[in-house]
């Protein structure tokens, strides 16, 4: 009988004991001898759900062949089985094994080709038909059909060709694959030349509208400070100007013409330019007065300012104290004081607001302008012309601010004040002017980097200046200012840069580095600029370098300026350092770094080993 089971609900039971046999005991354990016979009994575990139905039916089974008995042989196989995989049940879940047997599967004829299978034992095969989305179909001519053959195509079988042949007609067809890409490589790398080309010549032209337009914005700036002169670099160059064009017009006079012609000449040279002094002067007192109304201005909106603090959380904290507000009173009162074009009424009101305030202190300027105000409201009562108490208002302008000023009657102006009150620390920061005799205070004295005495104060350094030497220092006080700032972005705690004044680096530019680059000998100071010499180490003058922008954009790139430049320019650059070493090591602090700088590099190189060193240098 032939029965189909789930195998996970089949089990035998024993015939002597009636049990189940478990899965893991074998025959041996169940006392089965070689050659001897056993009963066992096949059932279902769970009769009601999976019962073992027979495939035939019952009337198809004969009664005297229902019990057969069967020699079964097993072979013993000292191996363990495969395991062969199995299923899952979808719906149930149950899990299934596939079992290994130990009869061998009938083997394939071997066809001598080597073949492979993608099928498995869990695949399904499906056929479906397929309706494709235009019918074709072919018809030929036969008897009750004419197909027409006007456009048949007759194929005829072409030339033989052979291997080698065939081989060469690859090669010839490589070899012009590889000609085209590699013409498309070519072209690619042009494009990519010819791309930059283009960048570079963009950028050139932009570079040079760039120079060009500040070329033109610092003839601009140049212009309108000569225009409209407001502070002292403003008239160094007024001075200048004019002391270039009496220059050249002394030459001219000296080419051209001689005898009483020459000195009628230089008559005239000296009247025009006796006249351009005159309004160079006009324009100076006119500044004068503007920048002192500036400073005034800004000095009663210092003391009405309140104080400031910046919190944890970067906002700024504002506090008015009762000095501050006294300040505010008296600038608001000094402003309408001041004010021009006011009614009559206003200005009474003004004066009255004025002499309530003064009037609280009694002393002598308090009563200097309380009878200044009585006398110009006398003399508004008498309706007088505002054009005669213009000298009038005017002083009672500067005793109010003088009032202003004083710390007892304005407290907040006492840390502003430039005169300091205590009369030793004044005795101590006063000095003697070998110009004008006088006695000044330390901030009115220009000293330079080698000076060991005050010498002179500033304002006969300026007279002296305006009449003899008409200097204009601003180009190396820009040049000075972009080292600096240079020097900055290197490093923060560069000091040389910043302990040479104006005067220093004119030295430094006019007589070391003769006002011209050290590379192209440009000579214009507004594209020159000074830069390290050796990146490595700290700017100074005998570490320095004067280049144009680009030329030190250039410069400061190098790894070695050594092995970059040629030996008679490094000589040339080490004399210059010469030069510069011996005129600033006369500073204390710049001598000290001398000193310890000559020591490390005393060995520095071959190639400068036999550099001259002046033992004699000029000195301004």
């Amino acid at each position: 009988m032939v029965f189909k089971l789930e195998l996970t609900l089949i089990c035998l039971l024993f015939d002597p004991t009636g049990d189940a046999v478990a899965d893991h005991e074998t025959l041996i354990s169940l006392g089965v001898q070689p050659h001897g016979a056993v009963e066992l009994e096949l059932r279902s575990s769970d009769p009601t759900g999976y019962p073992i139905r027979p495939l035939k039916q019952q009337a198809e089974y004969s009664t005297q062949d229902a019990f057969q008995q069967v020699v079964v042989e097993i072979d013993r196989v000292m191996q363990k089985k495969a395991f062969l995989g199995g299923f899952r049940h979808k719906i149930s879940g149950t899990e299934f094994h596939h079992a290994a047997v130990q009869t061998l599967p009938r083997r394939r004829p071997d066809r001598g080709v080597k073949m492979f299978s993608q099928w498995t034992q869990t695949v399904e095969t499906k056929s479906q038909a397929v309706q494709l989305a235009n019918t074709t179909s072919t018809q030929m001519t036969k008897i009750g059909c004419y197909v027409s053959n006007m456009e048949d195509k007759v194929i005829t079988p072409g030339t033989y060709i052979t291997a080698d042949e065939y081989h060469s007609k690859r090669l010839k067809a490589v070899i012009v694959l590889q000609t085209y890409v590699r013409q498309w490589q070519a072209r690619r790398v042009t494009d990519r030349l010819r791309k930059d080309k283009e960048r570079r010549v963009e950028w050139v032209k932009k570079e040079e509208l760039r120079k060009k337009r500040e070329k033109e914005e610092r003839l601009k700036v140049e212009y309108h400070r000569r225009m409209n002169p407001e502070t002292k670099e403003d008239f160094d160059l007024l001075y200048n100007a004019v002391d270039k064009w009496r220059q050249e017009e002394l030459e001219r006079i000296n080419a051209t013409l001689s005898g009483p012609e020459r000195k009628a000449a230089l008559c005239a040279l000296l009247e025009q330019e006796t006249q351009f002094i005159a309004y160079i002067g006009q324009h100076r007192f006119a500044a004068a007065e503007k920048n002192r109304l500036r400073s005034l201005q800004a000095f009663l909106e210092k003391c009405a300012a309140p104080k400031r603090w910046l919190a944890f959380d970067g906002k700024v904290t504002l506090m008015d104290t009762q000095h501050t507000i006294r300040a505010r009173e008296l600038k608001e009162l000094y402003s309408s004081v001041t004010a021009q074009s006011v009614s009559h009424e206003e200005r009474l009101r003004a004066l009255l607001s004025l002499r309530n305030i003064v009037k609280n202190h009694d002393c002598k300027l308090t009563r200097e302008i309380v009878e200044l105000i009585d006398r110009e409201m006398d003399l508004l009562s008498r309706s007088v012309r505002e054009a005669n108490l213009g000298g009038l208002r005017t002083r009672i302008a500067t005793l109010f601010l003088q009032y202003i000023k004083t710390p007892v009657f304005n407290p907040e102006v006492s840390r502003l004040l430039k005169v300091p009150q205590d009369p030793v620390q004044l005795k101590q920061d006063m000095f003697f002017c070998l110009g004008c005799g006088g006695y000044r205070r330390a901030a009115d004295f220009s000293l330079t980097s080698n000076s060991r005495t005050v010498g002179r104060c500033t304002h006969c350094g300026q007279l002296d200046n305006e009449g003899r030497l008409r200097e204009d220092l601003s180009l190396y006080k820009d040049i000075l200012c972009r080292l600096q700032q240079t020097e900055i972005e290197h490093s923060k705690e560069a000091q040389i840069p910043f302990l040479l004044q104006e005067r220093d680096l004119r030295y430094l530019v006019d007589v070391v580095w003769e006002a011209q680059s050290a590379l192209s000998a440009w000579n214009d100071l507004h594209d020159l600029v000074t830069v390290r010499w050796d990146r490595s180490r700290e700017w100074s003058p005998w570490n320095c370098i004067l280049l144009t922008e680009d030329e030190a954009t250039a410069h400061l790139k190098l790894e070695n300026v050594e092995q970059a430049y040629g030996v008679p320019f490094v000589h040339s650059v080490q004399h210059r350092h010469t030069l510069g070493r011996k005129y600033f090591s006369r500073i204390p602090r710049m001598l000290r770094r001398c000193t310890n700088e000559s020591k490390s590099s005393s060995l520095s190189s071959p190639a400068l080993e036999n550099v001259p060193v002046l033992s004699n240098c000029p000195s301004v």
